[in-house]
């Protein structure tokens, strides 16, 4: 019996057609080979579309755009560090608040539960509580109480190094996707987890974390296997926390998208609220003070029965009236850490689109084998800073460390490892010797961006536009931080 190949080649046609039609409009068959996917009689290939991001706890999404970033007023300083430059920031999540001490308390809290054979790890997330003290002042009450004492538990966390606020966003990324996986039923949680063996989302994902399986493990579509872990294209594990940078934080706090119709902004804000003065213009607040800050020498909160701030020292996170994006605090109370290494200069260097200075590209430490990745004392994934030797197969690499990048030192130069100037200069040099030196400066790869302004400053530093800048080893009674999450697919919500 012999087929007419155009009558096989129709059914063939039809059959196709077919499939593509019962797999939901298509959304689940492949445009590329016609094979459905999630389908384990097929191989099991997963896809999922239209994912749409969870917020996680605590924060805010702010949507991105373009803005015009740096000073708004007179730089009264002179320091011609903030120049305005055009830029535009991807939308991103950030906290509602500062981060309370009561939030510091309980990460506090978890590391001496977890880490009882180290104190060293506990010492060492300890804020400085000492920096309340001034030389002429009577601080002890704020040194002996601020941190602990319930009284303050949701005023912002002070005395915090710009390291330690780091290591707090990479806590709080692992307890929010550990409770994730635990109420999901995939993991049960470990009470009893101890030291380096204590939930790490990267060290997860890259199975150096077993765990306790839950009672509802993800079913594998892959036919020759029953259970696996979660996986990062899974979509459930959210990006890590982090300090927003400082285009990022800028941005935020100017809440602009109270002043645009379309496409056009009809006012440039010198602070995070409207207008040119600190008191509130509306009806019923009149003349109520919209920051914590310092209104004059000596006047930190007012007159008796008539207090301008309400606060002596630093408010509860959320006083006053949040911005545009549902933030508080954007101005005054406590400064703010954002990511950036410091540089006078970055407003001419950095790029249009999401700007940033502090890339350092680093690489996993694998084991002699070259698979299993190795930890830390606290369980993290351990990376060590690319080399030259890495990079030079990889065209898009420039270097491994760009803090420093443009600063005049052959590392940070165009080309990696130029010997363009005699191999001398270097960051130290471009900026004048070390700090310790007679003619030494205090920019170095260590020197952070905070911003913000906080209750012992003027009203100048609370626009969103000033910036100044400390070492990240240290901290200060006027200094605090916020976390910020990289919004992943449509930089709008819902799309």
């Amino acid at each position: 019996m012999r087929f007419n190949s155009r009558i096989l080649l129709a059914v063939f046609a039809l059959s196709f057609t077919t499939l593509v039609s019962c797999s939901k409009g298509g959304k689940n068959v492949s445009s590329t080979t016609g094979w459905e996917y999630n389908n384990p009689d097929l191989g099991g290939f997963e896809y999922q579309s239209g994912y749409e991001q969870e917020t996680g706890p605590g924060l805010v999404f702010v949507e991105g755009g373009t803005f015009i970033m740096g000073r708004v007023e007179q730089d009264v300083m002179y320091e011609w560090n903030n120049v305005p430059r055009r830029v535009t920031v991807p939308s991103f999540y950030m906290d509602e608040t500062e981060v309370r001490n009561a939030d510091y308390r309980e990460y506090l809290f978890w590391i001496r539960r977890v880490f009882v054979d180290y104190p060293e790890v506990y010492r060492k997330a300890l804020p400085d509580t000492l920096v309340w003290r001034r030389p002429l002042a009577y601080n002890e009450p704020m040194v002996e109480n601020y941190l602990r004492h319930p009284a303050y538990s949701e005023y912002p966390v002070v005395g915090v190094s710009w390291e330690q606020a780091n290591d707090f966003c990479s806590w709080r990324t692992n307890r929010v996707n550990e409770m994730i996986l635990v109420s999901q039923g995939i993991l049960e949680f470990d009470i009893n987890q101890v030291g380096e063996n204590n939930f790490d989302t990267e060290a997860y994902l890259l199975g150096q974390y077993e765990g306790m399986p839950g009672k509802r493990p993800m079913d594998d579509l892959d036919p020759n296997k029953d259970t696996r872990r979660v996986r990062w294209d899974d979509g459930l594990l959210l990006p890590r926390y982090r300090l927003p940078t400082e285009a990022e934080w800028e941005y935020a706090a100017s809440g602009l998208i109270g002043n645009s119709t379309d496409e056009r902004m009809t006012d440039r804000r010198i602070y995070p609220w409207n207008g040119h003065v600190m008191r509130n213009p509306d009806k019923n607040e009149r003349g109520k003070m919209m920051a914590n800050f310092v209104r004059g020498r000596g006047d930190m909160m007012g007159m008796a029965g008539n207090l301008n701030d309400g606060g002596d020292i630093t408010v509860q996170v959320k006083s006053y009236y949040p911005n545009d994006y549902g933030l508080y605090c954007m101005g005054g109370n406590v400064n703010e850490w954002v990511s950036d290494v410091y540089r006078p200069l970055s407003f001419d260097d950095v790029e249009e689109f999401s700007p940033y200075r502090g890339n350092e590209f680093k690489q996993k430490v694998l084991d002699e084998e070259g698979y299993v990745v190795e930890k830390d004392s606290l369980g993290r994934i351990r990376y060590r800073t690319e080399t030259d030797k890495d990079i030079m197969s990889r065209k898009n690499y420039r270097t491994a460390d760009n803090r420093n990048y443009l600063d005049g030192d052959e590392t940070s130069n165009i080309i990696s490892g130029s010997d363009w100037n005699g191999g001398d200069s270097n960051t130290k040099t471009m900026y004048g010797g070390t700090p310790n030196s007679a003619m030494g400066s205090l920019v170095t790869d260590r020197t952070r961006v905070y911003k913000g302004g906080g209750w012992r400053d003027r009203a100048y530093w609370l626009s969103p536009g000033s910036r100044r800048f400390l070492d990240e080893r240290e901290s200060r009674d006027d200094l605090g931080f916020r976390c910020a999450m990289t919004r992943v697919g449509s930089p709008v919500q819902g799309k």
